[in-house]
């Protein structure tokens, strides 16, 4: 399993495809497509001055770490729920990337990706 590898009782998740290394690791059944999930969220002002404040005195942006964590948690449950949809059991090689989005980066958007997989 890899660095992020999640299972709950009835559904896989993992950043590596499995068995990659000969007769180690889950077995895919099958192979059913690519799956998404994405999330954005907005700047309010608020965080964005305790932000500033932060960026002159030093320290973490808990507000922004806060908010970060919840649409990634997001977009990985929108993939799940489309993987779900599909009739997977798992969703394997998943990758999370983050983007900046607006004019004045104002939105971030956080999405999820990877291969929906029935799992042996």
């Amino acid at each position: 399993m890899g660095w992020f590898s999640k299972t709950d009782s009835n559904f896989f998740l993992s950043t590596v495809t499995p068995g990659i290394e000969a007769d180690q690791g889950p077995k895919v059944a099958s192979y059913l497509g690519i799956v998404n999930g994405e999330a954005v969220i907005g700047a309010n002002i608020f965080r964005d001055m305790f932000a500033s404040v932060r960026d002159v005195v030093g320290g973490r942006a808990g507000g922004y770490e806060r908010a970060l964590s919840g649409a990634r948690d997001a977009a990985i449950q929108d993939m799940v729920e489309a993987a779900r949809e599909m009739g997977a059991t798992g969703v394997i090689g998943v990758d999370i990337d983050y983007a900046v989005l607006g004019e004045a980066n104002g939105m971030m958007l956080v999405a999820a990706s990877g291969t929906a997989v029935k799992m042996a």
